[in-house]
Formats: structure tokens, sequence, C-alpha cells
């Protein structure tokens, strides 16, 4: 019963789009990329991105940083003291790092960071794992690392394995400037004929929509941390199609926009996802379908060095997260073509 309703997931309608072209990071071309989505507008409009982009030369993926994060919550007699233990525990790092290497061959301890609440320390503790996203390894190092402190330092107290400083699955900051997952930048340059050609509009419409949409828009509404318009839609068919946890849209389309008309008069378009959570092991890896995907993307080479497989799905991701951006920012720039491509898509797949 379990391994039936597991075969049932795959029946989210799921197609590839492309072809893509990566350089940087990674190196490919003709790529085709899976995504499973009832929003089905959705393949078109980043085939679009990809197709435009492939012309233009390709998309540039630089992974700018790497780790995954769990914040233990533990109580001192007062700040002073946590400030102390604070102190000594990160001046102890290889103390700490012996203990997680009993828990995992993959998990090394990056970093560690604190804010002291009154006598509560929310210690934010960052690690490398691997080809993994790393959500349950981390969890498991700081399961074993408690204790550790506890008996070192005896006037701590313990009160949550997580203190929500990590920060897993909910909008934040402190994700996008400490770092949580994969930080990656996507970009690309359209020379303005192909802008024209394939996108049906100017660098120029693209790039005051940009600032007033992406930009003062997401200012207006309060956004935290994001400039863009709608990352959250190909993150999700990415997730889905690849046995990605699909609940870390939350903090993965916390992603930035950025867009100008370069001295050459083409467009410059980027889209960076500082906390991009994705992995090739773990949980949700072992469906038959997500197997598929993952070798069609190059991303379950099992000779490549422990994290190399997942920094590639991860360029991959916000690849595809700039093809759907670029697609649907030029498609607003013209009145009515978002409804009528929209209706025009979703009849059609009604009635087929």
């Amino acid at each position: 019963m379990k391994n039936e309703s597991l075969r049932n997931f795959a029946h989210i309608p799921m197609q590839s789009v492309g072809p893509f072209k990566l350089i940087g990071e990674v190196e490919t071309d003709d790529l085709m990329v899976p995504m499973a989505t009832y929003e089905t507008p959705l393949w078109p409009s980043v085939a679009r991105g990809a197709r435009v982009t492939h012309h233009a030369g390709g998309i540039r993926v630089t992974v700018i940083d790497e780790r995954m994060t769990r914040s233990v919550l533990l109580e001192a007699p007062n700040a002073s003291v946590a400030l102390q233990r604070f102190q000594a525990l990160k001046a102890d790092q290889a103390a700490l790092q012996a203990v997680v290497s009993e828990t995992s061959q993959y998990a090394k301890l990056l970093d560690l960071n604190v804010q002291i609440v009154g006598n509560l320390i929310y210690l934010r503790l960052e690690f490398s794992t691997g080809d993994a996203s790393g959500h349950n390894m981390v969890t498991n190092a700081a399961d074993k690392l408690i204790p550790w402190i506890l008996e070192t330092y005896p006037d701590l107290n313990y009160v949550s394995i997580s203190g929500n400083y990590c920060t897993d699955k909910k909008v934040s900051a402190v994700n996008g400037i400490l770092g949580r997952g994969k930080n990656v930048v996507c970009e690309t340059t359209i020379p303005r004929k192909l802008c024209q050609r394939f996108l049906k509009t100017t660098p120029e419409a693209i790039v005051d929509l940009h600032i007033k949409k992406d930009l003062i828009g997401s200012i207006v509404s309060g956004g935290l941390r994001t400039a863009n318009a709608h990352v959250a839609n190909m993150l999700l068919g990415f997730y889905l199609a690849t046995g990605q946890d699909a609940a870390n849209i939350v903090e993965g389309s916390q992603s930035i926009n950025h867009v100008e008309v370069n001295a050459n008069g083409d467009l410059y378009f980027s889209t960076t996802l500082p906390n991009l959570i994705v992995g090739t092991v773990g949980n949700g890896k072992g469906l038959d379908f997500v197997l598929d995907n993952l070798e069609q993307l190059g991303c379950a080479d099992q000779t490549a060095k422990p994290g190399q497989n997942s920094r590639r799905l991860a360029c991959i991701a916000g690849a595809t997260a700039l093809c759907g951006e670029l697609s649907l920012l030029a498609a607003q720039t013209n009145p009515g073509e978002l409804m009528s491509a929209h209706l025009k898509l979703e009849r059609q797949n009604a009635s087929s």
C-alpha cells in the first residue's frame, strides 16, 4: 500500500522543457529539465526563457556558498554566562567536529553563530553535507552535540533541538545573510534583437518593469529579501520532479532579480537564489521517476566527488528559475499577453 501511494505521486503532470545551455560552474548544452506542475502554462513559459538564453550563449551559473544549518536552543543562568559559553564553543570547534564525525562521514562543521536573548542561547550550527540537502544530517549532528555541550558546561540547560534561528521553511532574513542551502547566482545577456524576436519586447521595457514590479512592488508589499516575479513556481515544479522537500520553496523563493541594459543596449538578466535547498541523495530520491530525472540532468554520477551532483542540481534549478522569471516579466510588459496565454494553454490542456 505504501509503495503504491508513492507511485501515485508521479501522476502529477510532468514534462521536460528546454533546451538549456549552462556555462560556468556547470557546462552543459541541450539539457532538458523536468518539471512537475498543475500550472501547465509554466512549461512553455520556461521553455521560452530557455530557448532565448540558449541562442544568447547560455546561462552562467555560479555557486557562491553552500551550507546547511540547525539552531539549537539552550538556556544559561544569565546573559554573561551565555556569552562565555558561546565563546568557549567557538574556540573549540575541533572538539565539536569530533562529535559530529561520529554521526556522518559527510557532515563537516563549518561555523557557529549565536543570538543571545536574555539568558537564552540561539546557537546556529552550520555544516557542509555532501550531496544531501542535509536536514536530517544536521539535526542528527545537533542531537549528538547537545549532550556533549550540556556535559561539558553543566550550567546550561536544554530547551529545544530547534530554536527557529536555522531558519527552516520560514521566511527570514538570516538565511540570506549567513547562508542556508546553496547560494546560486545565474546570469545571462540577451542581445536586443533576440529579446525582440523571442520575448516580443525590449530590454528597456523589461528593466522598467523589473524596477517597478520586482523592486518597488516588493517594498510596497513588505517583501523580505525578495525581488522576483514567481520563482516559487519554477522551484516547486523542479522540486517535485527531482524528489526535493517542496516546503523549502518558502525560503528558496526569497530570490532577487537584478536587471539592466548594458553599454551595447543588450539585456543583462540575473537571478540570485541565496537559500536554494536541494540534494541528490536522501528521502524522496529512491522513486523511479526521480532517479530517471536525476540521471537525465546528469546529477546521479556515481563517480562524482561528494557534493558535486547536488551543486550541479542547484545550478540547474537556479537556471530554471531564471528562465521562468525572464519569460514572465517579458510577457507582462505586453498588455493582455499573460492572461491570453493562460486561457489558450490551459483550455488546450483541458481538452486534450
